[in-house]
């Protein structure tokens, strides 16, 4: 057999799996369909968390929410499954920017450093910027004390 037909097998082959895969539905990014559903992802990986309140990203790939202990939660699509992130006073690096209706963020924690999310108005983004520059404050204010 010659390098090039073995070349074109390869390639045909790496093909065909890529395309299997795409059209079963591998390469579908996860979608929130809701508040609820936000809630009931976080929930299931930390049941005993209270959630005040859940802020959707406009294509719905994500949730910014407050909890009743004074941390924050995301709900983040990775693919094709939900990533879910606790955040407390120390896990924010920098100040919290929003610009139009994107909020980005920089974190300590090196498995995930920043995050950008976009929502659906200006007002939105900049609650939640507020949100997470309550969170650096409250670090400050632990700090100082």
């Amino acid at each position: 057999m010659s390098l090039v037909t073995l070349v074109l097998i390869v390639a045909i082959g790496i093909a065909a799996v890529v395309l299997s895969v795409h059209l079963t539905g591998g390469s579908k990014r996860a979608q929130l369909d809701g508040e609820e559903h936000a809630r009931a992802r976080l929930a299931e990986d930390y049941p005993s968390i209270a959630i005040r309140t859940v802020h959707l990203t406009a294509d719905r790939t994500a949730a910014v929410m407050t909890l009743g202990d004074g941390r924050m939660g995301i709900v983040q699509a990775i693919g094709g499954k939900f990533l879910t992130r606790l955040l407390a006073q120390g896990d924010l690096v920098g100040v919290p920017r929003a610009s139009d209706r994107t909020v980005a963020i920089r974190l300590a924690d090196f498995t995930w450093r920043w995050g950008e999310f976009t929502f659906e108005d200006r007002e939105t983004a900049l609650r939640v910027e507020a949100m997470f520059g309550a969170l650096r404050k409250a670090r400050r204010w632990e700090e100082v004390a």
